[in-house]
């Protein structure tokens, strides 16, 4: 290169200069394992990693979410307050070693521990779009939605027509979708929706750095919905039919939920609602006295951009060091970072009970890849690791002990533990646990163990693929 050359000279200056503004704005804003990504990518590829930065990497949101985010805090803090003063609500009391993980979990979400619930698993796909659907169908005031996926097919459409049906007797209907991840179908399912009287919203909206809207990769991942502020639905199944464009089975985890705990779902929900359209929803038949309507000890664990503290990670890891008999782990995506990857081996080599189990097939090629790069470490340290081959595991749930289970839209990657909107509903109670494990035997009878001596023997343009799409890991 001729540096005498003003062109190759500007170019120089040019890649050097975006090292060190992406030096200095990274790693001051992000994990080391996001922040040595980013710079990774920036030493060797200067210009197209600044480009993807500016539209998806920028952890500072534009200033009016931000003064929103703030007004949101606030709603969140009264609900919150309001749940809690409520003389219906049931304070319960947990044994000694379960109450840290309440506290912890009120510490990150404002919700506390609530008791009187009744909780029902429902694992049946087409079931809980049945149920879902009778439930709005004998809705006697309003209906609140929130979803990631909500497609324009026949699951979508027994949805929206049981929203429309609701709303043309008079039913306060309003669904919440995000932005990406139902960027297929939101024009066809908005317009249909509204035509009919449905308000719909979409969450954090993308657009060009400068625009007024969000960075790409902040998603809103819940999948809530709550009827009459009496019954609530949290889980990882999404608005869209049972079999995926990519030819996979989802397998999924709905609970459906009755008593004090959906208040907390309401208040979620309401936050959100207002961070999108900055409309307050304080009727008080949104927040009726939360009567007991059954045993169970619950308390819903909601993180995101709009939460001032850290996501669900530290929590997950806190739950991993503390764990005494055993781990499961369900996730349909599995890029840990650094703490959670010490916390398993470590539980593994004190002698825990540690299994992961995942999908033998993947929807994203790429973080297939990645999340296989983690099994050699996992296996070597004795966790024991499952892949089901009935299709897409996308239930994500978690049990400790058989004594705390998360069950919710929390995947185990970091995306979901810094990044997106997410809510899973923490239970303390061992019938709970119980319930779960079945369902966890029910996916392990058609999984397949891994061994190690058999990873071993995968192939070296295997490995070496693996091992390049873990740079990756963090920005997945």
């Amino acid at each position: 290169m001729n540096l005498t050359d003003p062109i190759p000279l500007a170019y120089l200056t040019l890649e050097w200069t975006i090292r060190l503004v992406m030096l200095v704005t990274v790693t001051s804003r992000r994990s080391p394992e996001e922040a040595r990504t980013w710079l990774l990518f920036a030493l060797f590829l200067p210009i197209p990693t600044f480009l993807f930065y500016l539209i998806a990497g920028q952890p500072k949101a534009p200033r009016w979410r931000r003064r929103r985010f703030a007004e949101g805090q606030i709603l969140l803090a009264r609900a919150a307050r309001q749940i809690v003063h409520s003389r219906h609500c049931l304070r319960p009391a947990v044994s000694g070693h379960l109450e840290s993980a309440t506290r912890f979990v009120e510490s990150l979400s404002r919700f506390p521990v609530l008791g009187g619930n009744a909780i029902h698993f429902l694992p049946d796909y087409e079931g809980v779009i049945d149920r879902l659907v009778e439930d709005i169908e004998q809705a006697s005031d309003h209906v609140h939605l929130t979803t990631y996926i909500f497609a324009d097919d026949a699951s979508g459409d027994r949805i929206m027509s049981a929203l429309l049906h609701a709303a043309k007797r008079g039913i306060d209907c309003r669904v919440l979708i995000d932005a990406m991840g139902s960027f297929s179908w939101a024009s066809s399912v908005t317009r249909r929706l509204r035509s009919g009287g449905v308000a719909v919203a979409r969450a954090f909206p993308v657009a060009f750095p400068g625009l007024g809207k969000v960075r790409a990769d902040i998603r809103n991942h819940r999948k809530i919905v709550v009827i009459d502020g009496q019954v609530g639905y949290i889980g990882s199944q999404n608005v869209i039919d049972k079999k995926a464009s990519s030819g996979l089975i989802n397998k999924e985890l709905v609970l459906r939920v009755e008593g004090p705990i959906v208040l907390e779902l309401q208040a979620v929900f309401t936050a959100d609602w207002f961070l999108e359209r900055g409309e307050v929803l304080d009727r008080s038949q949104f927040f009726p006295h939360g009567r007991a309507k059954g045993k169970y000890a619950a308390q819903l664990l909601a993180s995101g951009p709009e939460y001032p503290l850290a996501g669900a990670g530290p929590l997950v890891v806190a739950l991993v060091h503390g764990a005494r008999r055993s781990v499961t782990l369900t996730t349909p995506y599995f890029i840990p970072d650094e703490s959670l990857l010490q916390a398993l081996k470590t539980a593994a080599m004190r002698g825990v009970e540690v299994r992961i189990i995942l999908s033998h097939a993947s929807d994203s090629w790429l973080v297939g890849l990645a999340q296989r790069s983690y099994y050699g470490e996992f296996l070597s340290a004795g966790v024991a690791i499952y892949l089901y081959r009935e299709g897409l595991l996308h239930a994500k749930h978690i049990s400790i002990d058989d004594e705390i289970v998360l069950i919710g839209s929390l995947n185990l990657d970091m995306r979901s533990f810094y990044l997106n909107a997410e809510a899973s509903l923490v239970c303390y109670d061992r019938e709970i646990a119980v319930d779960l494990r079945m369902e966890q035997q029910r996916n392990l009878a058609v999984s397949d163990t891994l061994s190690l001596e058999a990873w071993r023997r995968r192939s070296f343009l295997a490995t070496l693929a693996q091992n390049i799409a873990r740079l990756f890991g963090p920005l997945l």
